[in-house]
């Protein structure tokens, strides 16, 4: 399974998240092409500090010229956000570079609400916490690029059967 790894890892450090974007799609049900895994984080510190360990246990590390611990830091989001328009932080593979993981730098929706509806999905004894469709769907409107709403109307048509 694609991000097996990392599903294990998030779940061994007791990360809270949820699976959002093309994977989440694809987890839904939508057919639908998607390499990168995107990611809601919980913004808490502790959690976030989880995370970051767990992706320098994986190998992963920032695209952006920046140590992966800054991104615990809600100053250094918050300033990346209005500086640059950073909607997402970045993790590649060093050994994989075309394993990309996504992590929203701000809780679009707040990650309590998301937690409460997310689906959890079993593969390979793992399980992964999905958001659930309502919450894509208002990511997506709130997102309103071509492919988001393209997206949306797939899980509509899903959700008609």
């Amino acid at each position: 399974m694609f991000y097996e790894d990392v599903f294990r890892k998030l779940s061994e450090k007791k990360v809270r998240y949820v699976v959002v974007g093309g994977v989440a799609l694809v987890l839904h049900g939508v057919v639908r092409l998607t390499a990168g895994l995107d990611l809601l984080v919980e913004m808490g510190e502790a959690n976030l500090r989880r995370f970051v360990e767990a992706m320098g246990e994986l190998g992963y590390k920032p695209k952006v010229p920046v140590k992966a611990g800054d991104f615990i830091l809600s100053e250094k989001r918050r300033q990346w956000k209005e500086d640059k328009g950073m909607k997402v932080f970045s993790f590649y593979h060093r050994q994989r570079p075309m394993n990309l993981i996504d992590v929203l730098v701000e809780e679009p929706i707040p990650y309590e609400m998301v937690d409460r509806q997310k689906k959890i999905l079993a593969a390979r004894g793992i399980h992964i916490p999905v958001i659930s469709v309502e919450h894509l769907k208002q990511l997506k409107r709130i997102a309103g690029r071509p492919q988001d709403l393209a997206d949306i109307e797939a899980l509509e048509e899903l959700e008609r059967g």
